[in-house]
């Protein structure tokens, strides 16, 4: 075997290794059933609302949890912010008993979203024992993440309460839907002109699709190989399962970019369930600039990285399945596979080129290369990405199919980003910069923009 029928080989087992995912998450995801809800007042729930400089989003946020669900303690995390959101914070704390303010200060502050959660975790211990528990057990103690400017839906605590999530014993956590807050905003860009505009609506549209399509399908996957993985937002996590996380580092949630997945690994490890929760769901600001959204996922790239450090406990663990390992593994190791794609796909495209493969009279010929290669790069290349759009429209959002295709052709060139991305974050890790980069919000964008025109 030469060179060439080696790169052609290699990217034949890539390709059937990612249709045979993708094919693996779609039909379950098409197929799965409603959930039963439960009864919330089962259960004591606690939210914890990490802030880092959030001024401009968390009063309302404060406010409209408050008032949906009245009985949820919010314990909200200042950690050592400059733009006033600890007055803010404490402010409520003063008049609301259901709102506890955990101040965080320098040189201990500002360290990793992990960090601050746990500062939360620590502070939620010692209220309850100061209090003495009043009879309620940490099994039947919630904790819910949310963001800044996250916004549950109404029926997100009956869902995490029935039988399908907390309802059952050996359920540790659960992960409900995330959908973008911002995803019919007709101008999400302030400042910026028709063009700006136009981009920032088909980045927050792309991002919409994202979540609630291939990442949600995911997780229905994950159901049925017992693996669900946690997100950052819209998080549920049993008190008792969070302390039996904490058995080898001491807290719960650890330092990896990635905390969310990560403390979701320990929960797993130390032997409960997780699940997943599509039919609630949390809504967030999706955002409108290439930028930021590069940041943001550079970091959970990284993370990512980090956390492939767990997979010989995975596989030594007698409470993941196989195949719940063998998904962990996979997940864990994409950003390895995207590397290599970044690599080998140009590779085998040259080595084409140079051995005279695409030429006419070559290995293949123009007419022959045009019979094979443009409907498989179309097959294996862009229609499993353009698939997600076409669910989106008939399953999630009705919407008329046009938009569908079209929204596939965009899907497919928005999935490029991780390829950036991977390679930013395989960057920074042989850099040795593990540092958290706060994703600016929406509306502070908006005010550094005034503040400079004016």
């Amino acid at each position: 075997m030469n060179a060439l029928e080696f790169l052609f080989s290699l990217s034949f087992v890539f390709l059937v290794m990612f249709l045979t995912y993708t094919t693996l998450i779609v039909v379950p995801f098409v197929r799965r059933r409603a959930a039963v809800e439960g009864d919330p007042g089962a259960f004591e729930w606690h939210a914890f609302i990490p802030c880092r400089d959030e001024a401009t989003v968390i009063a309302e946020t404060v406010k409209r949890t408050r008032e949906r669900f009245p009985t949820v303690h919010l314990w909200i995390i200042d950690d050592a912010s400059t733009d006033g959101t600890g007055d803010i914070v404490s402010a409520f704390a003063d008049t609301d008993p259901l709102v506890h303010a955990v101040i965080r200060r320098l040189p201990d502050a500002r360290t990793g979203k992990g960090a601050a959660l746990n500062a939360a975790y620590a502070r939620l211990a010692e209220w309850r024992e100061l209090r003495g528990n009043r009879g309620v057990e940490d099994d039947r103690t919630i904790v819910i993440v949310l963001d800044a400017d996250g916004s549950l839906a109404e029926n997100a605590l009956r869902q995490a309460a029935g039988p399908a999530a907390f309802g059952a014993p050996d359920v540790g956590a659960a992960q409900v839907a995330v959908r973008m807050s911002n995803r019919d905003d007709p101008a999400p860009a302030p400042g910026q002109g028709r063009l700006g505009q136009a981009w920032a609506r088909y980045l927050i549209r792309m991002q919409d699709i994202e979540f609630r399509t291939t990442i949600a399908a995911m997780q229905v996957l994950r159901m049925r190989t017992v693996s669900v993985g946690l997100g950052g937002n819209g998080q549920f996590t049993r008190l008792s399962a969070l302390r039996a996380a904490s058995a080898d580092a001491g807290v719960p949630w650890g330092d990896a970019l990635l905390e969310d997945y990560e403390v979701g690994l320990r929960i797993m490890l130390a032997g409960y369930r997780t699940v997943y929760a599509h039919d609630t769901f949390v809504s967030q600001e999706a955002l409108p600039s290439a930028r930021r959204l590069l940041t943001q996922r550079t970091r959970w790239c990284q993370g990512g990285l980090q956390c492939a450090r767990y997979l010989p406990k995975i596989y030594a663990s007698r409470t993941f399945t196989n195949a719940g390992a063998l998904e962990a593994a996979y997940f864990l190791a994409i950003p390895y596979i995207q590397l290599i794609g970044f690599v080998l796909w140009p590779t085998v495209t040259i080595a084409m080129v140079v051995s005279g493969a695409l030429s006419p009279g070559g290995l293949f010929g123009w007419l022959a290369g045009a019979t094979w290669i443009i409907p498989l790069w179309v097959l294996t290349g862009i229609l499993p990405f353009a698939l997600w759009p076409l669910v989106y429209v008939t399953r999630e959002e009705r919407h008329p199919l046009w938009r569908a295709g079209l929204w596939g052709l965009g899907y497919w060139l928005y999935m490029y980003q991780s390829y950036i991305c991977v390679v930013r974050a395989f960057g920074r890790m042989v850099a040795g910069r593990r540092g958290w980069t706060k994703t600016r919000r929406n509306a502070e964008a908006g005010r550094l923009l005034l503040a400079v025109e004016s």
